[in-house]
């Protein structure tokens, strides 16, 4: 059972899930005796991956894919998994593989399942553990078809290089896939995209803000605490929807769902959506003034108190300690 992943890119640099992916298909590969092929669109340096297990990158470059379309994608990633004679494709759960993987599952006639939160229960028959109802539960899907795509949830394996990753040497190849107008139906007019930012869909760590900040002019709190913990800006849906704060930053279970290692909520009440959004993240700290506030049931640490003393406090006493430590 060969194995192929999707290694996502973003501006010509490989994105951390595509080395969260690429380890775990090296430990799938492992226990199947077995090798894996990455797939790459308009990448540049993929040598990275040889450190995380990838014996092998087919490199696409074309210049029609250098905005991101499903359709297009899907029928790149289809056929490098028939070259490669792939019967394990394994994408993530960003944004852009959520959309790719159904289409590639219904390109090749496999069996498909997202969430996936572990390696392979078990391999005859395929079976995995994945998350259910909006996280609030686990269940083991079996997989029968000949060939499988899998989504990996994020932050749920870990980077792990191979032991031999020194001495480790994937091999490139340029592939040029079969492209037609047909998988253009859909024309990107744009790109909005924020630089000098950590995104959200890459961040370990993301500081979030509700309507408890008051107005948009309270911000620069949370920045600057971001900035001090190298994580991500978001927001919740009320402080979108009042334009406080870009739609682009609405974490939740109608905006942009994150699993990341630590995630701060900072004057959010705790709605049923938001929790549901974030509910994947490792761990969760809320600051807010009202000990009733439903998030304080699913926080694993909480502090009540006004967010304007204790922030600027956290991020002084961080700031100290970072320096304490250079």
């Amino acid at each position: 059972m060969s194995i192929l992943i999707y290694a996502e890119s973003a501006e010509g640099k490989l994105k951390k899930v595509a080395l969260e992916l690429a380890s775990y298909a090296k430990k799938v590969a492992e226990s199947l005796g077995t090798t894996v092929t990455a797939v790459t669109v308009n990448a540049g340096n993929v040598s990275e991956l040889s450190k995380y297990g990838v014996d092998k990158v087919l490199k696409v470059n074309n210049d029609k894919l250098n905005s991101f379309t499903a359709k297009a994608y899907a029928d790149v990633i289809k056929q490098a998994a028939q070259k490669e004679a792939a019967k394990l494709v394994l994408l993530s759960s960003t944004t852009d593989s959520i959309y790719l993987a159904p289409l590639v599952a219904v390109a090749l006639e496999a069996g498909f399942t997202s969430n996936v939160v572990g390696l392979p229960v078990s391999t005859s028959p395929f079976q995995v553990k994945r998350t259910a109802f909006s996280n609030k539960a686990f269940n083991i899907t079996e997989i029968n078809t000949d060939v499988k795509v899998l989504a990996l949830a994020k932050n749920t394996y870990g980077i792990f290089e191979s032991t031999d990753a020194i001495n480790r040497v994937s091999t490139e190849e340029d592939f040029n896939p079969t492209i037609g107008d047909a998988d253009f139906g859909v024309k990107v007019a744009s790109v909005e995209k924020s630089s000098g930012k950590v995104s959200i869909a890459d961040a370990d760590i993301v500081v979030s803000g509700g309507r408890g900040l008051k107005g948009p002019e309270n911000w620069g709190m949370l920045e600057e605490l971001a900035g001090v913990l190298g994580a991500a800006t978001a927001c919740s849906k009320p402080v979108s929807d009042l334009g406080w704060r870009p739609h682009g930053e609405h974490v939740g279970q109608t905006g942009k769902p994150v699993a990341t290692n630590l995630y701060i909520a900072i004057g959010i009440s705790g709605a049923i959506q938001h929790i549901a959004g974030i509910n994947s993240s490792k761990v969760k700290v809320v600051i807010n003034s009202d000990p009733e506030a439903p998030f304080f049931k699913v926080a694993d640490y909480g502090v009540v108190g006004d967010a304007f003393e204790i922030v600027p406090q956290l991020t002084a006493k961080l700031k100290a300690f970072k320096e304490h430590q250079s």
